[in-house]
């Protein structure tokens, strides 16, 4: 697993974090820090960060029972209250949520792609000229890839990479995936192809 963060001078954004450096951390006092989530199950440390910092956060809402009746056939009994993924947040016991959907431009300067699911998406950071992938893609030693094996019921490779392929008319010079390492646009066309 990967996180990733962008420094603009005036905004610290933190995506996907997870074991954030120190470096970084030491960034806060002098940066308006944010938490920027591909997918709700990718809060890893957002909720000490939050608790710490006092951080916004962005992110796609979680899975509803239905999503989960839908995703992993269990029943409505099984699947009541939805996921627990940043049930904290919703409950708004601490940290300032933002949620956002595929098509969305962020007031921080992000634009939000389709992933795998309504709630996994890939970012478009235009100021970067990058894209921070959530679980839509990944690389677990093959390269840059739209894994067939973590596709969710009844959604195929063809719609994720439609959905992505826009992406491919932007300036892309960077892809910083949740699972890999970084990598460039060449591998996001090959990705996509």
């Amino acid at each position: 697993m990967s996180s990733c963060g962008i420094d603009d001078g005036a905004r610290l954004l933190l995506f996907d974090p997870l074991s954030v450096p120190d470096e970084l951390l030491e960034l806060v006092a002098d940066r308006e820090p944010m938490v920027v989530l591909t997918a709700p199950w990718h809060e890893r440390d957002t909720q000490s960060l939050v608790k710490r910092f006092g951080v916004p956060v962005f992110a796609p809402p979680p899975d509803t029972a239905e999503d989960l009746v839908r995703k992993y056939g269990i029943t409505p009994e099984q699947a009541a209250g939805g996921s627990p993924d940043l049930s904290w947040l919703l409950a708004g016991d601490s940290g300032e949520a933002h949620w956002y959907a595929a098509g969305d431009r962020l007031p921080i300067g992000i634009e939000a792609f389709p992933g795998r699911e309504r709630n996994d998406l890939v970012l478009w950071i235009e100021s970067r000229r990058a894209v921070v992938a959530g679980d839509a893609l990944q690389d677990f030693g093959r390269g840059l890839e739209v894994r067939q094996e973590s596709l969710t019921k009844g959604v195929t490779h063809e719609q994720i990479v439609e959905g992505l392929r826009p992406l491919l008319a932007l300036p892309v010079e960077v892809v910083l995936p949740a699972h890999g390492a970084p990598t460039d646009r060449a591998a996001l066309e090959r990705a996509l192809a």
